[in-house]
């Protein structure tokens, strides 16, 4: 048992697998493990932002926050990096992304 702002919370395992049973003509559980970094494309965007800081040392919070978010807007701005994250999650962003199309570029 747990507290959480004054009010005692039990383990509510069995009261979810019944309330599932109850609502299974409508209702999918899908049970995934507590942290799976292969299943969550975010983890290769920060793979991407913690190599390009390598070899970055900040003189303060506010300079480090501010050189986060521009490497984070260079990556936002190159839909092939984020695409590339995915592979491994099995999604797909086919038709969300509009990738430039360099081959007719002037």
């Amino acid at each position: 048992m747990t507290q959480h702002r004054g009010i005692n919370l039990v383990h509510l395992q069995q009261e979810i697998f019944d309330f599932e049973a109850e609502h299974k003509d409508w209702l999918i559980i899908f049970h995934l493990p507590p942290y799976a970094p292969e299943i969550n494309p975010q983890e290769g965007i920060w793979s991407l932002l913690k190599r390009s800081l390598a070899d970055f040392a900040a003189a303060d919070l506010t300079h480090l926050t501010r050189v986060i978010k521009r490497k984070l807007k260079k990556i936002q701005y190159r839909p092939h990096l984020i695409t590339g994250c995915l592979p491994t999650t099995g999604l797909d962003l086919d038709g969300l992304i509009n990738e430039p199309d360099i081959a007719n570029s002037a």
